[in-house]
């Protein structure tokens, strides 16, 4: 096999190609799936992805990756896709508790590695902007909101399954997520969505006084998360990833300076949120989610990547 020294990010890869090794994905045409694909498909793994229609699936033949047409409700296409692959990812919809059982029960007693990526909105509160939070760590306990308590169940689900099914079963609970995407699908969640209010508004937004505070992580550096994972990890580890914090009224502030409003801001309130986006953005960009790395930054992982202040300074 050829040999290649690839960067990215903070790791340098001695990089044999590992085309014996199959990788299946889910999510794989979202926006971390299709960072994580795009690096795996680079470091010469053999990739294949979830795809729902025919014109995605030319897409990502085009990158190297092979097409795996159906849902996350085709549970035969699920098994088979699953038990042809040695290492399994869902990077797909978090609360679709079908398709991960199906994936689990699938790889029963197969040793094989099954990453879940969760996120770090399971230790959200009901702050609606009015205070901020201490961080939390893997192992520190939590009560989660019941808009949160099926996602928090998931995760258990999962990483007991290393112990009663015969899984190397990990979960990874990114934060906040900026950066370009390497995908099909380049855009993170939170801060577009931010910025599409500020253009509408006129001004950066935050939510009630905005002194909630997210942590948050460069795209970069969370792939950087998963490939150590896949060469370190032991079966049901949980690893938040986080490389620093910002308060909604902070990130107000930057994304007034991103799009050139001379600074100025905007508080929308906390039943705005509720009324037009639902519990789901109440949670994303009113409550705190704060938490640290230390499982991560134990196993190696060392996040090098801007802040989010730099990323957008940089995209002026």
């Amino acid at each position: 096999m050829e040999n290649r020294n690839r960067t990215y990010g903070n790791l340098v890869f001695d990089a044999v190609l590992k085309n014996n090794i199959k990788v299946f994905i889910t999510g794989v045409t979202g926006y971390i799936g299709g960072s994580l694909a795009d690096r795996l498909v680079s470091m010469g793994y053999a990739v294949s992805g979830l795809v729902r229609n025919i014109e995605k699936a030319e897409r990502l033949s085009k990158r190297m990756i092979k097409p795996v047409v159906g849902s996350l409700d085709d549970v035969e296409v699920l098994i088979r896709a699953a038990q042809s692959a040695d290492i399994i990812i869902n990077a797909a919809n978090v609360d679709h508790t079908g398709a991960i059982v199906t994936l689990v029960t699938a790889l029963e007693h197969s040793g094989k590695l099954f990453i879940h990526t969760s996120g770090s909105s399971i230790v959200a509160d009901h702050a609606d902007g009015a205070y901020e939070a201490e961080a939390l760590t893997e192992d520190d306990y939590f009560e989660p909101v019941p808009f949160r308590r099926s996602r928090v169940d998931m995760n258990r689900y999962v990483r007991q399954a290393s112990i009663d099914k015969g899984i190397r079963t990990v979960v990874i609970c990114p934060s906040m997520i900026y950066g370009d995407g390497k995908g099909i699908q380049t855009n993170s969640d939170q801060i577009p969505k931010l910025i599409d209010i500020a253009k509408h508004v006129g001004a950066g937004v935050y939510f009630g006084k905005g002194l909630n505070r997210y942590s948050n992580v460069y795209i970069d550096d969370l792939i950087d998360l998963y490939i150590l994972v896949i060469d370190k990890a032991p079966g049901g580890s949980f690893f938040f990833a986080e490389n620093g914090s910002n308060s909604f009224i902070e990130i107000a502030e930057m994304i007034s300076s991103y799009l050139g409003l001379n600074g100025k801001i905007a508080d929308l309130t906390v039943e705005h949120v509720i009324n037009d986006y639902g519990e789901e953005a109440r949670l994303g960009v009113t409550s705190n989610s704060m938490v640290k790395s230390l499982n991560a930054r134990l196993l190696g992982w060392q996040p090098n990547g801007p802040s989010l202040d730099q990323y957008l300074s940089n995209k002026k």
